[in-house]
């Protein structure tokens, strides 16, 4: 009994060693070396002819998908959009080009407003002109006529004067013509004689 239940014989130290290790490294040495026989094999699978034929049809599916895709959705969109930006530059170009029409129709309506005014300012002021040199011109006459008359009341007046003053000084010199007869004399000339001789003198 004792010669059944005794331990097995230890191996020795390197033998345990190359154990453990083979032991350790079994799974991994399966991986590796699967690996190792992919890349043996001739590197990338997509390089590889024999997977050639799933890429073309997964390549062909997609470009189908796409071209569906940019077909029924993308380039509709794209085109809507591009037609309605053509459309509101087209309008905006049209808009400016009627507000541009409609500014210089309103800049003609302005000038021809100016023009008109400028016509009846000239008018006005040429009736101005016109009433004004009118009244200055009957003004003027007016009071030329009353000076006239005032020259013409003067000289009236003037001649009245003189004519007086003539009167008298005939008189006048009468009266001293006697006078000095008289002191001369002795004897006073009558009046007729005193006029006579001053007419005689004169």
């Amino acid at each position: 009994m004792a010669a059944s239940t005794s331990a097995p014989p230890a191996l020795p130290v390197e033998e345990a060693a190359e154990h453990a290790a083979e032991n350790l490294t079994a799974p991994g040495d399966h991986t590796t070396a699967t690996t190792e026989a992919e890349h043996g094999s001739g590197g990338l699978p997509q390089f590889q002819f024999q997977h050639w034929g799933g890429q073309i049809a997964y390549l062909l599916i997609l470009f189908a998908i796409l071209y569906l895709l940019v077909s029924k959705v993308f380039w509709p969109r794209m085109r809507r959009v591009a037609d309605e930006r053509a459309a509101t530059i087209s309008g905006a170009v049209e808009t400016a080009r009627q507000v541009q029409a409609e500014a210089a129709g309103q800049a003609e309506a302005a000038k021809a407003e100016v023009e008109q005014a400028r016509a009846g300012a000239r008018a006005t002021a040429a009736a101005a002109k016109a009433r004004v040199t009118e009244e200055a011109s009957a003004r003027a006459a007016a009071e030329e006529a009353a000076v006239s008359a005032r020259i013409a009341e003067a000289e009236t007046a003037i001649a009245a004067t003189r004519d007086a003053a003539m009167s008298n000084v005939a008189t006048i010199a009468a009266d001293t013509a006697a006078a000095m007869v008289e002191r001369l004399t002795g004897k006073a000339p009558t009046a007729a004689e005193a006029a006579a001789a001053v007419k005689g003198a004169a």
